[in-house]
């Protein structure tokens, strides 16, 4: 059984499904599955023009992907939910309680992922071993500011503000897939 880490943004129109097909370029060779969802999505929509560009140019063929509404089941069966936002994140917790340790922004546990000592292997899965983790660095760093935690959203923009997303995005994950690799 492979390990999940699900993105969550507002509509699964652009940052999470970027996230998403970026997580499964990243991810290539670990046992770990990467899937978004989104808290306002309507099921069933396609991505936004501009992020099936972005992810087009990375490789990723999109053209099976639709959006799909953040349901209790798709937060409970996840080792790791990252959002977008912290309005994203306290809406995954209000959904699903039982995910609240395991809940976290992409920034917010990037930031713990660079400051975790390397996860090791336990047998316990490689997410759930890289959670615990950063979990446990939390106590090393200073709080963020209220903003920092957030991913903005391009909707809106150019093609140049959702491959500056994209960018942004692809800077959060590497140190999570790093650490998560450390305990693979």
């Amino acid at each position: 059984m492979l390990d999940g880490v699900l993105f969550v943004c507002q509509a699964n129109m652009c940052r999470s499904p970027m996230a998403e097909f970026i997580a499964r370029r990243l991810l290539a060779g670990l046992p770990v599955e990467a899937t978004s969802a989104g808290t306002d999505a309507v099921d069933g929509a396609a991505m936004h023009p501009y992020a099936v560009q972005v992810a087009a140019a990375a490789g990723a063929d999109v053209t099976a992907f639709r959006t799909r509404r953040l349901r209790p089941e798709h937060l409970t069966a996840a080792d790791l939910v990252l959002t977008a936002t912290r309005r994203q994140r306290s809406a995954c917790t209000a959904l699903a309680p039982a995910a609240l340790g395991r809940t976290f922004t992409l920034h917010q546990f990037a930031r713990l992922a660079v400051a975790a000592a390397p996860a090791g292997t336990t047998g316990d899965s490689p997410v759930r071993t890289a959670v615990a983790a950063a979990v446990r660095a939390r106590g090393r760093l200073q709080p963020a500011a209220p903003g920092a935690d957030d991913l903005w959203d391009p909707i809106g923009g150019s093609p140049a503000d959702f491959r500056r997303c994209a960018e942004e995005i692809e800077r959060s994950i590497r140190p999570v897939f790093a650490l998560i690799a450390t305990a693979a």
